[in-house]
C-alpha cells in the first residue's frame, strides 16, 4: 500500500508547503572546483536530466568531456525548497533530477541524450528499478526550443529502438525546465566522495540511435 501510494503524483493542493529559503549545498563542485551555482560562463547551456536515483546519474555526466559542472536537485513538483526527506515522502511531487552546465562546442547535445536514455530504463514510470516513487521518474527539463524539439525526437526514436526489442512504451516526461532546487551538500557528487556508496542505476542494453542518421518514425 504505502508503495502505490509514493507511485502516484501528489495533488498541488496536497504538496508539502515547503519554504522560502534556499537550502544550504556546497559551493563548488567536489570532482572539478568549479562554482556549483555559477555564474556560468557566456556560451554554456544547461539541461535538467531525471533517471532515477541521482547519485549514480549525476557520475554519468560528471564524466563526460565538454560538461562544465553537474548538480543534483529536485525539480518538476510543487513544494520550493524541499528537504530529501520531503521528497522521499512523495508528497513533493518533484523527481530526483541532475542539472548539467555543458559547452556545446565540445559536447553535443545528441551525446547527452544519448547518455541519458542509454543508463536507465525509461518505460518503467514511477520507479527505477527497485526504487520505486515519483521521486524516481525520468525526465529531460530542457531550456531551449531545440533541445526541447531535440528530445522529443530522441523520446521517438529510443521508443522504437526499445519496441523492437520488446520494452513498452517510454514514459519520460519531456518538457521546458521547471524551478531547480539544489539538494543538500552530502549529495552532490555523491559517489566521488564515496566511491563505494549505492548506485541503482541499470540501463535496459539497448543502444540509442541518436546521431547515426537513423530516423524516428
Amino acid at each position: 500500500m504505502f508503495g502505490r501510494k509514493k507511485a502516484e503524483m501528489v495533488a498541488a493542493d496536497a504538496a508539502l508547503p515547503g519554504r522560502d529559503f534556499e537550502l544550504p549545498t556546497a559551493d563548488t563542485h567536489f570532482v572539478n572546483g568549479a562554482a556549483l551555482k555559477g555564474p556560468y560562463a557566456q556560451g554554456l547551456q544547461q539541461v535538467q536530466f531525471g533517471l532515477g536515483c541521482f547519485w549514480g546519474a549525476e557520475r554519468k555526466f560528471w564524466e563526460l568531456d565538454g560538461v562544465h559542472v553537474t548538480a543534483v536537485g529536485y525539480a518538476g513538483g510543487y513544494t520550493p525548497n524541499a528537504t530529501y526527506e520531503e521528497v522521499c515522502s512523495g508528497q513533493t511531487g518533484h523527481t530526483e533530477v541532475v542539472l548539467v552546465v555543458f559547452d556545446p562546442a565540445r559536447v553535443s547535445f545528441d551525446t547527452l541524450l544519448k547518455t541519458f536514455w542509454e543508463s536507465h530504463d525509461p518505460t518503467q514510470g514511477m520507479r527505477q528499478g527497485g526504487d520505486v516513487g515519483t521521486q524516481y521518474r525520468s525526465a529531460i527539463y530542457t531550456y531551449t526550443d531545440d533541445q526541447l524539439e531535440a528530445a522529443q525526437a530522441s523520446k521517438a526514436l529510443y521508443e522504437r529502438a526499445l519496441g523492437a526489442r520488446g520494452f513498452g512504451a517510454v514514459t519520460t516526461e519531456i518538457r521546458s525546465a521547471p524551478a531547480f532546487y539544489f539538494a543538500e551538500d552530502y549529495h552532490q557528487q555523491y559517489l566521488a566522495k564515496n566511491p563505494n556508496g549505492y548506485c541503482g542505476l541499470g540501463g535496459t542494453g539497448v543502444t540509442c540511435p541518436i546521431g547515426t542518421g537513423v530516423a524516428a518514425e
